[in-house]
């Protein structure tokens, strides 16, 4: 007698090769996820804003965190609004 190890047996290779697959798309899936899907989507499922758009409001939010950190004077503060075209 054979006990399962005969004719049987591809059952046991295809299982295999099917738990490897899953896994490699578990893989790609969570480090799609964790790298490129979150920066694409855009933050709570809103669309990314335009690459210009996020460099002034990142250069804004910089401003902002020097001047309430005491760093800049109101005046200083004022002025450098106006470079970045974002003063009033």
């Amino acid at each position: 007698m054979m006990y399962g190890f005969g004719f049987n047996m591809w059952w046991m290779w295809l299982f295999g090769l099917l738990a490897v697959a899953g896994l490699l798309v578990l893989i790609v899936v969570i480090v799609w996820i964790a790298v490129g899907g979150v920066k694409r989507a855009g933050v709570n499922g809103n669309p990314p804003a335009a690459p210009g758009a996020e460099a002034k409001s990142q250069a804004r939010q910089i401003l902002d965190e020097r001047y309430a950190r005491g760093e800049l004077t109101t005046e200083e503060y004022r002025e450098r609004l106006t470079a970045l075209g974002e003063g009033r």
